[in-house]
């Protein structure tokens, strides 16, 4: 437990580290904190926090800084929430709301990294079925016919099939028919697996069709995996923190790229409520290290569906940052529910 003017202290200390990037000394501690408390009492009582590891001192500065456990105690404890004001409110109202889900990812990732300076991060949620509702074929020249595939959530999906014959218009309304009314609603798998042996049976002009839809179909509806869209990755090449040391940059670009370990930390954050905020080393992915992400699940009608976030420096101004997150979770629900 930290009495109420080491607290004080320590609140002092991480915001003005946030504002000046400068480890700080005791002489800023007196003139911000209005603690009315001589620099050996202050000195003191950055000893005790250091020796608790809350703050430590660069070899180079007679100040200090805040470790990752001092960020925590500081967010956990002493934050007071800055509300985004009504200009930041609104570029998120109006950036947010097309009908286009993955125009949607895109802009709110986009609209974290502009709010933010660093990088904003939204992970897309993979197509859950692969069911169809209804197919229909449509003869685009002789030998090449179009393949319209309407999901069980209304997805659209066309594939063009090439045919080793012409098929009549007749023929395509018939296969059309025959599966829309015997299989929709159920996967193209099930629907090889149920006709095989009604295949036999029917006529054989246009067996070949109908296999080719069913390979199609399997393609287009396969599950595809969540994906990440992430924006403003080069904010982080101007934060001294991480630029200073190249090696650590070269590890968090790689992580980037590959996207899986990030995937995994959005993924844990989905199961959680609300924003959550993993500091340098909890997030337990070497590259983030030096920095934290601050998450937030979002849901489609009730349904958590994905999470976005923002990564950046552990020196990050969390007052200001999570409500972003936050605000910018309930908004892309919001837009994405009830379409």
């Amino acid at each position: 437990m930290l009495t109420e003017r080491a607290q004080i202290l320590l609140k002092t200390l991480v915001e003005r580290y946030v504002a000046e990037g400068q480890p700080v000394g005791s002489r800023t501690l007196s003139k911000y904190s209005a603690l009315d408390l001589s620099p050996a009492s202050i000195r003191n009582v950055m000893a005790d926090l250091e020796d608790m590891g809350l703050v430590t001192s660069p070899h180079t500065s007679a100040g200090r800084v805040p470790t990752a456990l001092g960020y925590r105690f500081f967010v956990d404890t002493l934050l007071t929430i800055q509300p985004l004001n009504s200009m930041e409110m609104s570029q998120l109202e109006e950036q947010l709301h097309t009908d286009d889900p993955q125009r949607l990812a895109a802009n709110a990732s986009q609209l974290l990294s502009d709010l933010t300076r660093f990088a904003g991060v939204v992970m897309v949620p993979g197509r859950r079925s692969t069911a169809f509702r209804q197919l229909e074929f449509i003869s685009l020249s002789e030998k090449r016919i179009l393949l319209i595939i309407i999901t069980a959530e209304g997805e659209v999906q066309n594939r063009v099939l090439l045919t080793d014959r012409a098929y009549t218009p007749s023929e395509l309304t018939r296969a059309a028919n025959f599966l829309n009314q015997n299989y929709a609603g159920k996967t193209f798998a099930d629907v090889r697996r149920l006709m095989q042996d009604e295949l036999q049976q029917l006529h054989q002009d246009i067996n070949g069709l109908m296999n080719l839809a069913l390979t199609a179909g399997s393609a287009a509806l396969a599950p595809n995996r969540d994906d990440l869209v992430m924006s403003g990755g080069h904010n982080l090449l101007k934060v001294n923190e991480l630029s200073s040391n190249m090696e650590r940059l070269r590890k968090l670009f790689d992580m980037f790229e590959q996207k899986t370990s990030l995937m995994q930390l959005l993924d844990i954050s989905q199961r959680a409520h609300g924003v959550q905020i993993f500091i340098g080393g909890e997030s337990e992915v070497a590259p983030l290290d030096g920095c934290s992400v601050v998450t937030a699940p979002y849901k489609v009608n009730g349904e958590i569906v994905g999470t976005l976030g923002v990564v950046g420096p552990t020196r990050m101004a969390y007052e200001r940052i999570i409500p972003i997150v936050d605000i910018t979770a309930k908004l892309l629900s919001s837009a994405l529910s009830f379409h």
